[in-house]
């Protein structure tokens, strides 16, 4: 199974403005991949680099000030090696974060949970999250968590993660967020999901249904949307002006069997 991505951004921008972005695809190999900074139709030099959690992050310093075009495209996507499990793991993935308040949801998730451990506690609360929040775009904003997720009961993909992530860490499984491209989302986006940890490895999993986890591609990973936002601004000043983005896979999109255990790869 081949993958094809895009992501397309113009922003303005002022003088001296530095970002960082976290578009491309984390370590699966590729048969051709590009990114370009283009500030006044002028290319702008970008750094790679890696976060703390291994995402390959992309520096550009110093754009003057005016429109800016970034543009993210890779074909011929393979599966990566599946992801690696350390004992920190374990204690760090259990751990409250920005936008996971995990110490507030112990008895809401032992009520989801209740004795079942492994992929059958993972399934419950990927089942309640499903069944118990609505799929609504543009009803949270970048403040949301998963306290005020709960209460709403409404949201988009983050909120899904972020409540899914907090009641799984909540409920003794450890649990992190990705964001991927991921062929068959409707509608099109930038994705998140979480990564839960059990059995001796991590398995995807997607409360909101909403696109096959087998062709899902990773981008970056982290404790929460914090930790995988496609783009910061480390200084300056950013206005997004325009985003698309595009997943494919060829030769056929896999069908989403929401009981089988799958490996972000």
């Amino acid at each position: 199974m081949d993958r094809h991505v895009r992501a397309w951004m113009r922003v303005d921008v002022t003088e001296g403005t530095d970002i960082a972005l976290l578009v491309a695809v984390s370590d699966a190999p590729t048969a051709r991949e590009e990114l370009s900074v283009l500030a006044g139709g002028i290319a702008h030099p970008v750094t790679e680099t890696r976060d703390r959690f291994g995402s390959r992050l992309h520096l550009v310093h110093g754009l003057p000030e005016g429109p800016v075009e970034i543009l993210y495209e890779a074909s011929g996507v393979r599966a990566a090696e599946a992801p690696s499990s350390e004992e920190s793991d374990a204690v760090m993935h259990l751990r409250p974060s920005r936008y996971c308040e995990v110490d507030e949801f112990e008895r809401i998730a032992a009520e989801i949970v209740g004795d079942l451990e492994g992929a059958e506690a993972a399934d419950a609360v990927v089942a309640w999250v499903h069944e118990h929040l609505d799929y609504v775009p543009g009803s949270s904003t970048i403040t949301d968590s998963a306290r005020s997720t709960y209460v709403a009961r409404q949201g988009v993909c983050r909120d899904y993660a972020h409540l899914t992530a907090t009641l799984l860490r909540a409920g003794g499984i450890p649990a992190r967020c990705s964001s991927v491209y991921a062929p068959g989302l409707a509608p099109m986006d930038f994705h998140l999901v979480v990564e839960a940890l059990f059995e001796g490895g991590w398995r995807v999993v997607d409360a909101t249904h909403l696109a096959p986890r087998s062709s899902m591609v990773r981008i970056a990973t982290g404790q929460d949307a914090a930790d995988t936002a496609f783009m910061t601004t480390l200084c300056g000043n950013v206005t997004l002006t325009g985003i698309q983005v595009t997943a494919v896979v060829d030769p056929n999109l896999p069908v989403e069997r929401i009981d089988e255990q799958v490996v972000l790869r």
